[in-house]
């Protein structure tokens, strides 16, 4: 009959690895308020929420940053007697390939750049 001593594992403690845990979440909540801070379980839920937040508001910010750059180009191409509309239009017509964010660069720093891509866009 073999050793029975050498068929279980020994006992192993969790306190290290839970307490590195717990450290790590309370890490991340510093910074919230009331339980949210303090109580281990809500401070779950709230990292849990503020990733679901943050990462809903990384994919809203290239929403913003688009209606941005149309304003810009919309304002830059009306100085020049374009809708922004036609003016896009007209890039499409003549294969233009500067994109949203390039063309809104250009009509706020580089205004005669732009006037010049807008006179080329109009022959």
């Amino acid at each position: 009959m073999p050793n029975v001593k050498y068929l279980f594992m020994t006992r192993i403690k969790r306190s290290v690895h839970a307490s590195k845990r717990k450290r790590k979440l309370r890490k991340r909540v510093k910074g919230f308020l009331s339980t949210r801070r303090g109580s281990i379980k809500r401070a779950k839920e709230a990292v849990l929420k503020a990733d679901s937040s943050a990462y809903h508001d990384r994919k809203a910010k290239k929403h913003t940053m688009r209606a941005l750059w149309q304003m810009r180009i919309n304002a830059a191409s009306r100085k020049h007697g374009l809708s922004y509309s036609k003016f896009t239009a007209l890039l499409k017509a003549n294969k233009v390939g500067l994109d949203r964010k390039i063309l809104a660069q250009l009509a706020s720093e580089y205004p005669k750049a732009f006037g010049n891509i807008v006179t080329q866009v109009k022959k």
